[in-house]
């Protein structure tokens, strides 16, 4: 089954807890703190995989989780990370956050994206030893890891894509310029889901044709199949209108191209400007009229035109050449760019609850919500930490810092981002 929409749950792993201990040896006095840090969690990473094609395993399993990573030890030995939870998906798959709609990785090319991080292991007690803090009974708790919900979308790879009205002989024209075996009869809707082949029409030249079906008049908004698999079109970087110019099913055959054209327009504006070669299939069941009267629009509109009989290959070998001239001269299938997190303003952020508890002279902060605002900001960035100064001070956490005894020099610790506070 062509599955190509599915929502999915990831929760990366916690990181360990850092652990309290003391050296205890024979012969040796005053050994010290000697508890070693926690482990970091599991991450969810997603990695392309060419050997598929739908997302119908994300039907049966929709809960993906990482381990977590284990507490620190005595004798300074940190604990073990927790194992990524690797899913694979198709090639051309892209990943939302499903809260927000943000585009987090187009799954494209061939490197792996990591979605949710494993949080980072506490430290254990050894860390917090000074000159006027000899015996540290208290280490740093593990950092949860990140959760989601994600969309995920697969827009196909394909570098030709095949428009039209069904039974127009879209399913036969890629039957044979191409291995691919699609369903062929004569009805509509025979092709319910993309089929992908790839074309070789000379030696050294090969491209990735995808017949695209179900696009209708009022596709665009959900009639047929259309909708559904109209997002299919985006990537290709070349469209192949298939037209039946006989109107042997006695509709008009500009008309058809005007409708097809029009659906286009209306579920992506950009695609109204794709190349396109216009198709005239059934081209033995047209009139000699017939065949110059689209023939002669197409040109006056200023369309490479091509005359098939599909089922014979009659035309077929010069479409599939002129195709791959024309894709030597296009830019590559388009990739998505990502988006940046949104990040909410202070003042949003004004009215939540903060926990923070003093151990040993080192302020702990804990607040679930800062902790989902620090997951997208760049600390490495002085705009970054410059924002991250204004949610402190705009969302409260600064004047309760002062409140619980906070004062100039002393340690900051938000889960993972320590500080000296400067009052």
């Amino acid at each position: 089954m062509f599955v190509d929409k599915a929502i999915i749950k990831v929760r990366a792993g916690n990181g360990g807890d850092g652990a309290v201990s003391f050296h205890r040896e024979k012969f040796v006095a005053a050994g010290g703190p000697d508890g070693g840090d926690g482990g970091r969690g599991g991450s969810i990473v997603f990695r392309p995989d060419d050997g598929m094609n739908t997302l119908s395993d994300f039907r049966y399993q929709r809960k993906y989780a990482a381990t977590h990573g284990e507490n620190g030890q005595s004798n300074r030995k940190s604990g073990k990370s927790g194992q990524d939870c690797v899913i694979r998906v198709p090639r051309g798959t892209l990943i939302y956050d499903n809260e927000t709609g943000r585009l987090m990785a187009d799954m494209s090319g061939d490197e792996d994206f990591v979605a949710a991080k494993g949080g980072r292991g506490g430290w254990g007690n050894n860390h917090f030893a000074t000159a006027t803090r000899q015996v540290p009974r208290f280490s740093k708790p593990g950092v949860p890891g990140e959760e989601y919900e994600l969309r995920l979308e697969l827009k196909l790879l394909a570098d030709v894509g095949l428009v039209g009205f069904p039974n127009v002989g879209k399913s036969t024209l890629i039957s044979v310029v191409s291995e691919a075996k699609p369903e062929i009869a004569n009805y509509h809707f025979t092709t319910i889901t993309p089929v992908l082949g790839v074309v070789r029409p000379t030696a050294g030249v090969s491209y990735v044709m995808a017949d695209i079906p179900g696009v209708i008049e009022g596709a665009s908004e959900g009639v047929g199949l259309g909708h559904d698999f109209l997002r299919h079109v985006e990537r290709c970087r070349l469209l192949v209108h298939v037209v039946d110019v006989s109107g042997s099913e006695g509709r008009d055959p500009i008309a058809d191209f005007d409708t097809i054209n029009e659906e286009l327009q209306k579920f992506n504006a950009e695609l109204a400007s794709r190349p396109m070669i216009v198709a005239g299939n059934k081209c033995d069941l047209a009139t000699d009229e017939q065949l110059e009267t689209f023939a002669a629009e197409m040109a006056k509109r200023g369309y490479e035109y091509f005359p098939l009989m599909a089922p014979i290959a009659h035309g077929t070998q010069e479409l599939a050449l002129r195709c791959g001239t024309l894709l030597s001269q296009l830019p590559p299938i388009r990739r998505f760019e990502a988006e940046a997190p949104v990040l909410p303003s202070p003042e949003e952020l004004k009215d939540h609850s903060v926990q923070i508890v003093n151990r040993d002279g080192i302020y702990f902060v804990e607040a679930n919500w800062l902790f989902r605002v620090m997951r997208g900001i760049r600390f490495d960035d002085p705009d970054g930490l410059l924002y991250f100064e204004r949610v402190l001070d705009g969302s409260g956490v600064i004047d309760a810092l002062r409140a619980a005894g906070c004062g100039e020099g002393d340690t900051v610790s938000i889960y993972d981002f320590e500080f000296d506070f400067i009052d």
